[in-house]
């Protein structure tokens, strides 16, 4: 890009402006995208001061650079590689479409470098990305990784399978079962001899209350009834 193309590039930058329609800050529906307003008391057709700018010759860009790309190349919409034949890589450049797939642009990708040709909206397909990594992996470490893990996992199902891992085990928990139990049994002659004790000394507060009452009412004479002719009704 020569200077003066850099040149005149800044001067229509300077000289741009945004046109946006009318009333487009006033209805969400309304976009900025330009509309001619046409209506009989429209302020921005008036020309009302803070309506907005009409379109008019004085702020078109200048020729040789209208209609470029700020990279200083003029786009050229490419789908298929046969469209790439032709363009000059010094004043043009190439933007894919947005119709052509990830599988089919990695190759026009490659067919518009080798050509020489700037690609503008250039990109790495992510699939392709994948497969190249996934593939060194596939080839070496994964399958170190299973063929140490496996005698990993044999070892572990080999142990428990044995009769005399088994009897080893089984040893085990008894052992450690038994002292459990003849602590237990330790324990148990304290608990019954104090329920014992207990035992003993209730039934001696039981057996002397009924004692008592009955020496009371041995001492107490019977009241013996009379009858008139003076025989006891008790005999």
């Amino acid at each position: 890009m020569t200077t003066e193309i850099k040149r005149l590039i800044r001067v229509r930058v300077a000289k741009g402006a945004s046109f946006k329609r009318d009333g487009y800050g006033k209805k969400r529906q309304l976009s900025d995208s330009w509309r001619k307003p046409r209506g009989q008391h429209n302020k921005q057709r008036e020309q009302k001061k803070a309506k907005g700018a009409l379109p008019k010759p004085g702020y078109g860009s200048p020729i040789a650079v209208r209609g470029m790309h700020p990279s200083g190349f003029f786009e050229v919409l490419v789908a298929t590689a046969t469209e790439l034949e032709g363009l000059d890589p010094k004043t043009q450049a190439v933007r894919i479409s947005g119709t052509v797939g990830d599988r089919k642009r990695v190759d026009l990708q490659a067919a518009a470098i080798t050509a020489g040709l700037k690609v503008l909206n250039a990109k790495t397909v992510k699939s392709v990305v994948k497969s190249e990594k996934a593939e060194p992996a596939v080839k070496g470490s994964a399958t170190s990784k299973k063929e140490t893990k496996k005698p990993a996992t044999q070892k572990a199902t080999d142990a428990p399978v044995k009769k005399g891992a088994k009897k080893a085990t089984d040893a085990a928990p008894e052992a450690k079962k038994a002292p459990v139990k003849d602590a237990k049994k330790a324990v148990k002659p304290k608990a019954e001899k104090a329920s014992e004790e207990k035992a003993v000394k209730t039934p001696e507060k039981a057996a002397k209350k009924p004692a008592g009452e009955k020496q009371n009412a041995a001492s107490k004479p019977k009241a013996t009834k009379k009858t008139g002719s003076g025989v006891k009704k008790n005999e």
